[in-house]
């Protein structure tokens, strides 16, 4: 269990050298996050952009930088299929998303010839630290499939179990958020909550402890099960909230980080190598928390 980023910075193992590839790397708080994870563990990299800009802040920086670590990409597109193919190739472990959409680096990682999807289903997980919370806790997918049908919400969840495995994590729990814990084949996401409970307990979705579904209230408050007289082993501990769609996701938590004072990162699972995924306007110590999560 990790209670927060600082508890996970320290056990991140610097023992095994790992290579970044930087898509669109032309953006400060990119270049600060990569320098800084250099500082920290023994990571490389490669940066794919525009070479003039990538060496005029890298000097700006402080950073003596050898002209060999830059591809030089033309736009947002080049730079995606660029690094893109770099992974493909062997020459990086994690790729990274700089200063270009999401949708331009997730056409690149997903082209049926040259891309590096090594899932069913890509999904976006944002690990979060919440005052008040007792340990880290993810969201997902909040960034991805805009409405995932069932199979593929399974698929969600064993990324995110396989993630929190790679992590120390040995049973997971996980939450399948609805509005109500009650099953209603008017609100659907509850009938797939408990039907991926069903699933689970047949050990089809790794070795993990989900329930479905359940109100917000019920899964991160033991009191509030137990006023409601709802018995659960996941309530008031979930590792991992599964949301019914990337809407609730996405803003359940810029909710938390812009009015609860929440620290958040991310990473996309379900390609050949982790992804290192926030926003564009994410900070730099943002950014290194998902190089953390990536290595981790």
């Amino acid at each position: 269990m990790y209670v927060s980023f600082d508890q996970l910075r320290h056990s991140v193992s610097a023992g095994m050298s790992k290579t970044i590839v930087a898509a669109a790397a032309h953006d400060v708080h990119t270049l600060e996050a990569v320098y800084a994870a250099t500082k920290e563990f023994f990571v490389q990299y490669i940066l794919v952009g525009n070479r003039e800009k990538i060496m005029a802040i890298s000097s700006k920086l402080g950073v003596n930088l050898n002209p060999e670590a830059i591809v030089d990409a033309a736009d947002d597109a080049d730079c995606a299929n660029k690094a893109v193919a770099l992974i493909r190739d062997g020459w990086g472990h994690i790729l990274m998303k700089g200063l270009l959409e999401t949708g331009v680096l997730l056409k690149a990682v997903l082209d049926k010839d040259f891309g590096i999807r090594d899932s069913d289903t890509l999904s976006h997980i944002a690990v979060l630290e919440v005052p008040g919370y007792h340990k880290l806790i993810s969201v997902t997918d909040g960034g991805v499939l805009p409405s995932p049908t069932l199979e593929q919400k399974a698929s969600i969840v064993r990324n995110a179990v396989g993630f929190y495995h790679r992590m120390g994590f040995r049973k997971p729990k996980v939450a399948a958020l609805c509005a109500s814990e009650t099953v209603s084949e008017r609100i659907p996401e509850t009938v797939d909550a408990a039907m991926l409970q069903t699933m689970c307990e047949r050990g089809e979705l790794g070795d993990c402890l989900l329930e479905g579904p359940l109100s917000f209230d019920i899964a991160v408050s033991r009191e509030a099960a137990s006023v409601k007289r709802f018995s659960s082993k996941v309530s008031g501990d979930p590792d991992i909230l599964l949301v019914p769609n990337i809407s609730v996701g996405n803003i359940f938590a810029k909710g938390l980080i812009y009015w609860g004072g929440t620290k958040m990162t991310g990473c996309i699972l379900g390609a050949k190598v982790p992804i290192v995924l926030v926003s564009r306007n994410a900070t730099a110590e943002e950014k290194l928390y998902a190089i953390m999560l990536c290595m981790a």
